[in-house]
């Protein structure tokens, strides 16, 4: 059993943390972008049946005489993509954003979404 990955926190990718569930009848993302704003910092769109989530933390320059500096915040662009469940409805993604976590529901129609068996004629 290989050993679960974690984000490198050494490098230069931006970390965005989703977790996706479903409730009632709905599909729901919840993505960690805390220090963004959501008026000017989030981008979301649905293409195909992929959910696009798109950030942008922005740094602000802090000059500290002449000693040294040290942050491990993570700034720059953070982009995922998520395939939604059959029978997700495009037209009525709702998206809130609350300390820190952007949260986008989709209605899902279960019936659209269920399987159905497909007889097989012999010719």
């Amino acid at each position: 059993m290989r050993a679960p990955e974690f984000p490198n926190l050494l490098d230069d990718t931006p970390v965005m943390r989703i977790e996706e569930f479903k409730e009632d009848s709905q599909h729901v993302v919840r993505a960690e972008m805390p220090g963004i704003d959501p008026d000017r910092d989030v981008e979301l769109s649905v293409e195909h049946g992929v959910l696009h989530l798109r950030a942008e933390r922005h740094e602000t320059e802090v000059h500290r005489g002449h000693g040294s500096f040290h942050s491990e915040f993570k700034y720059g662009s953070f982009e995922r993509a998520l395939r939604l469940p059959s029978g997700a409805s495009e037209d009525d993604v709702t998206a809130t954003y609350k300390d820190g976590i952007l949260e986008v529901r989709v209605p899902v129609d279960t019936e659209a979404a269920e399987a159905h068996k497909i007889e097989v004629q012999r010719l």
